[in-house]
């Protein structure tokens, strides 16, 4: 009997069973091929969404509050190389809008007089250009931009996550409402985020090479530097986890393809500080425990195929297989003890002080790349570092002022610092959930991104913030993952500008790249949950397009109740005044219009003639009323009672409201 079984196992495979397997080893290469080719396709065709998107957005606004002021400082970089407006922004930012100014080639009065935002309006409407096609091109550099912040995501997660979680990741971040409407726009806010995001997922990188990837580390945390003076906060941070990546990059050893050293160079000259070598006959018997080791797999491997060989070849199979376990637990114990013989070696006093310094001067590259990134900005604008400013620059005394003083950057950029501090002196009006205040609230960012961020991204960002936290193969990217964003935010709420999630922009980005991790876990319903969020996350965002400024999520009550609960550039930032014009002239032709506009733009260039209901007595002012929904959230007075005795007959892109008299 149980040659006869053996002699069946042994038989010829049939014909017809060799060629089934045949077709289907064909089927499955196939497969494989065609996965390899799907998952760069659906990264493009995610990308692709977001620039259209982006690019349908900026070609239908008008500019904010800010552009004009960038991208006539762009304008002034371009033709005179010289640093005269925006000082409390470093010039990067605005040197990469200048890439797209520079294509549009507009017309420009450098004997115009007047502060940075009057400067801009009269690039746009008083010298002859067409503010529709300088903002398209001054927009463009920011969309691609955000695009390619976009791969950054997608691989920070692959690296964590894998494709399926790089998909989500990637799917997360361009669906972002918040994302898309100031990626759209020619404004720092995206830029600085963005190279943030860019140098922590580089310093975990280092981790395995970090003579390759720290002084890239640097040169994105530079940018980010150089871009906004917002992301100085996240210098120490990055810096710190620099010195960790070094730690951690001795303590795993070289690179795979480093460890082999050439054949002409002595072994212990691969590394600079090698690790003591051990005792006589130590590596020796961890060769031989490894040898052994792999003796019994082998064992282990033919104890499996007897069981699949037949019923009787496997008699007292379990038996053997508890042996075999039993002596590779003994052979695992000898590794680990040698292991952490090698551990303890490596942390000899003299090896110890070689660690510390190596982490040391791995923040310090990062920290020297990035200052020189700073210096080079300011020098591409003018080789000769002039600063003539065109508005007076404050002084700052105390403590402050001689730490600025002190930073290693050019005159200009100390000089932006201390606009920056006086800015932060002025008692600013904010509006949250109804309530206009003076000051700062410490809770109004968080507050505002739980309004503003979809509900898909927050439940899968803290979703994934635990699953790194706990899982014990991801819990090494946790600072990488966390410190940036956490510290950034902390520093941005002590802020006294409470004008916008765009100061926060680096948190959907990172939270983007946590939910991923969501997808290393197990149980499938732990993929389903999250395609299921994930879908959900588009279905919102596409509900609100073109009007991705004014976004907030169902909870909120949706873009069109986002004027009820914040202002500024959460809602209305005079991105509308196109539309309205387009409104007024179709459904309201020649009718008497009375504006409250907040913005930059010009309402006669777009055919709004229309006078401040302010300037006039309440009784005289009858027909339409048309307010900006920010200068609604903070009406008193006048306007207040003007609005009060009014009836609401519409809206416009949801940041501009139309009232009857």
């Amino acid at each position: 009997m149980m040659a006869r079984e053996q002699h069946l196992v042994l038989a010829p495979e049939a014909p017809a069973a060799r060629q089934a397997r045949t077709v289907h080893a064909r089927l499955h290469a196939r497969l494989r091929r065609h996965r390899r080719l799907l998952l760069p396709l659906l990264v493009v065709l995610l990308l692709a969404q977001m620039a259209a998107a982006m690019v349908t957005t900026a070609v239908q606004q008008t500019p904010t509050v800010d552009e004009p002021v960038y991208v006539a400082t762009a304008a002034d970089y371009l033709h005179e190389h010289r640093l005269r407006y925006n000082p409390e922004h470093p010039p990067l930012g605005k040197l990469l809008i200048a890439a797209g100014v520079a294509v549009a080639d507009p017309h420009y009065d450098p004997s115009y007089r007047g502060n940075q935002g009057q400067v801009g309006r009269h690039l746009l409407y008083a010298s002859g250009n067409d503010p529709w096609r300088l903002m398209f091109w001054a927009r463009l550099p920011v969309i691609v931009l955000t695009l390619l912040f976009g791969l950054v995501v997608f691989v920070f997660a692959r690296e964590l996550a894998g494709a399926r979680g790089a998909l989500a990741a990637l799917a997360l971040y361009t669906f972002s409402p918040d994302l898309i409407a100031h990626g759209s726009l020619a404004t720092l806010d995206v830029p600085a985020a963005g190279f943030v995001l860019t140098s922590a997922w580089l310093v975990w990188r280092a981790r395995r090479r970090p003579a390759l990837y720290l002084p890239a580390a640097g040169a994105a945390l530079g940018a980010a530097v150089a871009t906004k003076m917002s992301a100085l906060p996240a210098v120490p941070v990055l810096m710190t986890l620099a010195a960790v990546s070094v730690t951690a990059a001795r303590r795993s050893g070289p690179p795979a393809q480093d460890r082999t050293p050439a054949p002409s160079r002595p072994a212990g000259e691969q590394d600079r500080t090698p690790a003591p070598s051990p005792p006589a006959g130590e590596q020796a018997r961890v060769t031989g425990a490894r040898g052994r080791a792999a003796g019994l797999l082998d064992q282990a491997a033919g104890l499996r195929d007897r069981v699949t060989g037949g019923r009787d070849g496997a008699a007292g199979v379990p038996g053997q297989v508890a042996g075999v376990r039993g002596r590779l637990t003994g052979v695992r114990g000898r590794v680990t003890v040698a292991q952490a013989w090698g551990r303890a070696v490596f942390w000899t006093p003299g090896c110890r002080w070689r660690q510390v310094s190596a982490a040391l001067g791995g923040a310090v590259v990062v920290a020297a790349v990035a200052v020189v990134v700073v210096w080079a900005a300011y020098l591409a604008v003018d080789p000769r570092l002039r600063f003539l400013p065109a508005e007076p620059v404050p002084t700052l005394h105390g403590l402050r002022g001689r730490l600025v003083e002190l930073l290693p950057v050019p005159p200009a950029y100390r000089a932006g610092m201390r606009v920056q501090f006086l800015l932060e002196e002025h008692p600013w009006q904010g509006f949250l959930f109804g309530h206009l205040y003076t000051g700062a609230l410490w809770y109004y960012l968080p507050a505002a991104l739980l309004v503003k961020t979809p509900l898909g991204l927050l439940a899968l960002g803290a979703a994934g913030v635990a699953v790194v936290l706990v899982l014990r193969r991801l819990r090494p990217a946790a600072p990488y993952l966390l410190l940036p964003p956490l510290v950034l935010l902390a520093v941005a709420m002590t802020g006294a500008r409470c004008f916008g999630t765009r100061y926060a922009l680096f948190v959907p980005m990172f939270l983007a790249v946590a939910a991923a991790c969501v997808l290393t876990l197990r149980p499938r319903w732990a993929g389903l949950s999250a395609g299921v969020l994930v879908l959900f996350v588009a279905v919102s965002s596409l509900r609100t397009f073109p009007y991705y400024l004014p976004y907030a999520n169902e909870v909120a009550g949706g873009p069109a109740n986002t004027h009820r609960l914040l202002h500024d550039a959460n809602v209305d930032w005079g991105q509308d005044l196109g539309r309205l014009a387009d409104r007024l002239r179709r459904q309201y032709p020649g009718e008497r219009v009375w504006l409250v506009y907040k913005g930059s733009g010009v309402p006669a260039y777009y055919g709004i003639h229309a006078d401040d209901p302010r300037k006039v007595p309440a009784e005289r002012v009858h027909g339409l009323l048309v307010v900006s929904d920010s200068s609604a959230a903070k009406a008193r007075g006048t306007l207040a009672r003007l609005i009060a005795s009014s009836r609401p007959v519409g809206e416009v892109g949801h940041s501009i409201t139309l009232y009857r008299r």
